[in-house]
């Protein structure tokens, strides 16, 4: 492997560890013991959560391919999750308001171990089912553990800015390192110990397990809206409003989205990009180094976060701007660097330039999950957090299907300049938010029950 690797990496690891190691008072928010094992538990579970969502995503194309299904086979099946995730994974996640968070917690860690269990089967069918699952699992992932942390971190009693501490330690350890080391032990299961490209799922299995043994042992349960005389509908109707009538949650949603949106085109565009004429590149060992550069974003997060100056609306207008330009670098190298036409080989000289690109832009991915989840934390009402959750997801799961159905249909250099697009207009809509986040609100959003009385009188 070319020495660039190696020096991009350890560039990488010396200024995490510099940033982490130089942190002073002024970086950290004093916090109390109670909350310090609070946080701790959360931070145990979420990372075996990732673990199990890590070690399956580098394996799912090599695993299909396996089994003998074509590019367009797989392509049907990475639609079908995405898909699931938005439809049966929206009612399913929006669920948690009111059956209880802890309760969708432990449904997926169930749904994900029997969506790992498909994967022994080559039957396109049995795949698909879990398929269908995994997409379910995945709009559970990303809002009822962020449901339940805020409404037991509000109710026992703890500031509202130690939220921002479990909020960027939970991106560092699950998002950051839990990714790289999932990646290293994926690859020591399927290469060093040659066990097969199901290893992977069924270690993934197993530390959902463990994840679950802890939930069902240490977590209270808590809701969003435990009335009981409101149907799905109901909720999702008061949700819509909600959103419909705070600007605030609104533009969230929005930004969400287009971040997202860009961030999930960009794990499929980044292989090609760097590999245009089949040249040999360590995927593995760049998936790491581009996890490593998410710590380095979310341990520049945990410093902002723990400050009062800048606000998280106003930095995040540079990140937003700071990820467009990383991702137009695909389309400056095409311009000004005549492409290779030399099959296989070593990664080119603007491939280099991209990958120093993409990690910047994954830096920025490391730094947009404390902060949105932060912002999410204020304006998000209580009553229907994972319904509103799920409902962002939907625009950013279409998206994705539309993507991946097209994938072919453009140069490359379209799709990243689309999601340059993207990113750009997500830090107008941020600028946005800023502006009217200190104006006070005309309609307060009040409780989902009295705002659809008072929309229909006669549903009570």
């Amino acid at each position: 492997m070319e020495i660039f690797y190696y020096l991009v990496f350890g560039v990488l690891g010396l200024v995490v560890a510099a940033l982490e190691l130089s942190k002073n008072n002024k970086d950290r928010i004093n916090t109390s013991s109670a909350f310090n094992s609070f946080k701790n538990n959360y931070l145990l579970v979420y990372s075996l959560m990732m673990a199990g969502d890590w070690l399956q995503g580098p394996y799912v194309y090599y695993l299909y391919s396996t089994y003998g299904f074509g590019k367009g086979d797989i392509g049907q099946l990475f639609i079908a999750g995405f898909g699931s995730s938005m439809l049966f994974g929206t009612i399913v996640g929006s669920l948690a308001d009111k059956q209880g968070r802890k309760r969708a917690c432990v449904t997926y860690c169930i749904t994900y171990i029997l969506s790992c269990i498909t994967k022994h089967s080559p039957q396109y069918k049995v795949l698909m089912v879990g398929r269908v699952l995994g997409g379910i699992a995945t709009s559970l992932l990303f809002s009822s553990f962020e449901s339940w942390l805020v409404a037991e971190h509000n109710k026992r009693g703890f500031e509202q800015q130690w939220l921002s501490v479990t909020f960027s330690k939970a991106v560092f350890f699950g998002n950051g390192l839990v990714a790289i080391i999932a990646g290293l032990f994926g690859n020591l299961l399927v290469d060093t110990f040659s066990l097969g490209p199901v290893a992977p799922f069924d270690a993934a299995a197993c530390f959902l397990a463990i994840g679950m043994a802890v939930i069902l042992s240490s977590w209270t349960e808590n809701y969003g809206d435990p009335s009981e005389n409101k149907d799905l509908l109901t909720q999702f109707r008061g949700a819509a409003v909600a959103i419909a009538s705070d600007e605030k949650i609104a533009l969230l949603g929005a930004i969400q989205s287009l971040f997202e949106g860009s961030m999930y085109t960009f794990v499929f565009l980044w292989t090609p990009a760097l590999s245009p004429n089949d040249e040999e590149i360590p995927h593995g060992f760049i998936f790491a180094t581009f996890m490593l550069a998410s710590m380095l974003g979310s341990s520049l997060a945990s410093r902002l976060l723990s400050r009062s100056t800048p606000k998280v609306e106003s930095y995040m207008q540079i990140v937003f701007l700071v990820s467009g330009a990383a991702l137009l670098l695909p389309i400056l190298m095409t311009l000004f660097i005549a492409p290779s036409k030399v099959k296989g080989g070593g990664i080119s000289f603007s491939g280099c330039f991209q990958l120093l690109g993409f990690c910047i832009f994954e830096a920025c991915v490391g730094l947009f999950w404390p902060s949105i989840m932060k912002m999410r934390s204020q304006y998000i009402p209580e009553e229907a957090r994972s319904t509103i959750m799920n409902f962002f997801r939907i625009p950013l799961n279409i998206f994705v299907c539309v993507v991946l159905y097209n994938v072919n249909a453009f140069p490359i250099t379209v799709m990243f300049g689309m999601c340059s697009i993207f990113l750009f207009v997500a830090s107008l809509l941020q600028r946005r938010l800023m502006m009217i986040v200190d104006k006070p609100k005309t309609n307060d959003w009040t409780p989902l029950e009295e705002r659809n009385t008072e929309e229909d009188p006669l549903n009570i």
